[in-house]
């Protein structure tokens, strides 16, 4: 199978300001404004549109990781004695606005296991979604608020984010 490039660093870059612009718009401003971070991926992509939002606004809004392991159905061996907070953040992000980022959208499986990490923990007033892809294929009814480019793929093919905090380049490849 030959993998097509879907996005280039270029375009990542472009999706990243348009996400952090439209968030902005979505909220009306920094106010009570929580970046949450799928990891691994997703929450480099949630310091990106940190930094993006931050030269636009000159305000750094607070952004953190959330780990969602302990909370996926889709795993038997996860052990579900002990739901430790899975979020690291300096805020309580109860009464906030959360945005969870993650890097692909497909089944909904991962977001559905983030809203269950972070309602275990917190109250927030408004949960937001954003993704730099969405690959359709929905197993729960889940979409994102923010979609960087929705990318219609087979079941069989693989869509891989690459992002130099993490690989050697910034690129979206469908295989």
């Amino acid at each position: 199978m030959s993998e097509r490039i879907i996005m280039d660093e270029a375009a990542i870059q472009r999706t990243v300001t348009r996400i952090a612009h439209e968030i902005l718009e979505y909220n009306k401003g920094t106010e009570n404004l929580v970046l949450l971070g799928i990891k691994t991926r997703g929450a480099y992509l949630a310091y990106r549109i940190q930094e993006k939002i931050n030269m636009i606004e000159q305000q750094l809004v607070p952004t953190g990781t959330i780990d969602i392991t302990q909370f996926r159905d889709d795993i038997d061996h996860v052990s579900k004695q002990s739901f430790d907070k899975a979020f690291e953040i300096d805020v309580d992000i109860t009464g906030k606005v959360v945005i969870i980022i993650d890097d692909v959208l497909y089944t909904g499986r991962t977001v559905r296991a983030s809203l269950d990490a972070i309602l275990l923990h917190a109250r927030p007033i408004k949960i937001g979604l954003a993704t730099l892809v969405d690959r359709g294929h929905r197993e729960l009814p889940i979409r994102a608020d923010f979609v960087g480019k929705n990318i219609p793929t087979a079941r069989d093919e693989s869509v891989k984010v690459y992002l130099t905090e993490k690989d050697s380049s910034n690129a979206v490849i469908i295989e």
